[in-house]
């Protein structure tokens, strides 16, 4: 498995790279088949530190967690058992997946915006309805079957996930609801 270890505006040791690269490859190893790569991010906001870990795992699935904490170590052990925790739950459909799929999933582009927001304050009006766009990205819209997508949202703790169905090879979303389940709109 390929590391990459970084810290923003903080540097991250040798040791702490090598306490990353033992426990992340134990904690993955022992629920995951073949992961790729992982991405370790720290960084650090007054005086805790935060950890973000990101696993891609052969079958083109993501895992992510995250975790704060007051010392760098125990930020990452938190992050990393939060990672174990969530390959565990899903171990068994990552295996199946892993059987049932012999090729990785298939990634298509799209174009990923971030929009300001505008409506902070409730008295003034906008003066156009065009939104200002903020920041634009490129993103991968993956494609799973609705099982997969909903695994894979749940792997990488979004709120919602765009996806072409395997099924109909049209786009779909999964999306967690406010009343914790998940809905899926399949136009």
């Amino acid at each position: 498995m390929r590391y990459q270890i970084s810290g923003k505006q903080i540097d991250v040791g040798e040791a702490l790279q090598t306490h990353v690269k033992t426990e992340l490859g134990e904690a993955v190893a022992k629920y995951a088949e073949r992961p790729t790569d992982a991405h370790v991010i720290f960084s650090k906001n007054a005086s805790e530190y935060a950890c973000e870990t990101i696993v891609h795992l052969s079958t083109g699935l993501t895992a992510q967690a995250k975790a704060h904490a007051h010392e760098i170590y125990s930020a990452f052990d938190q992050c990393c058992a939060k990672m174990e925790k969530q390959l565990r739950r899903y171990k068994r459909r990552l295996k199946d997946h892993h059987k049932d799929r012999p090729q990785p999933v298939e990634l298509s582009g799209a174009s990923s915006y971030i929009l300001a927001s505008e409506w902070e304050d409730v008295d003034s009006e906008p003066e156009t309805l065009q939104p200002i766009i903020i920041a634009e990205m490129e993103t991968q819209i993956p494609s799973l079957s609705v099982g997969e997508a909903v695994m894979q949202m749940e792997l990488a703790g979004a709120p919602v996930l765009v996806f072409r169905n395997e099924g109909n090879k049209g786009l779909n979303v999964v999306y967690r609801r406010e009343d914790g389940n998940i809905g899926w709109i399949d136009p």
